[in-house]
């Protein structure tokens, strides 16, 4: 089992989970974080620490939330994040949109 992250954190990035993770497995990209469900220990302090409800449990590799966090924590080369910052700017018009990845910038693979 692993957390991870999905589109309720694009344009909003609050990082009061990344605050709370023993073992500093976000990453950090333009818009949104990611957890490396390899690093993840699946402790599940950071999924009550998230204000958009954006981090959820799952052992469905075959999970296209899954599938992100992974290739953006591994081969995106999406920079490690271990201290909390300010969410987004204008992350109040983003907060409680559904289906944010017509936010998100580059996907790799087919939508999600």
């Amino acid at each position: 089992m692993t957390y991870t992250v999905n589109d309720k954190c694009i344009m909003c990035k609050h990082t009061d989970c990344v605050e709370v993770c023993p073992v500093d497995c976000f990453y950090e990209g333009e818009n949104m974080l990611v957890i490396n469900p390899d690093e993840c220990i699946d402790c599940g302090v950071c999924e009550p620490e998230c204000p958009e409800d954006a981090i959820y449990a799952t052992d469905d590799e075959e999970d296209p939330w899954y599938k992100h966090n992974l290739y953006f924590s591994e081969e995106a080369n999406w920079p490690n994040i271990t201290d909390a910052k300010d969410p987004m700017l204008e992350y109040e018009k983003y907060s409680g949109q559904s289906d944010k990845t017509k936010l998100f910038k580059k996907l790799p693979y087919k939508e999600i």
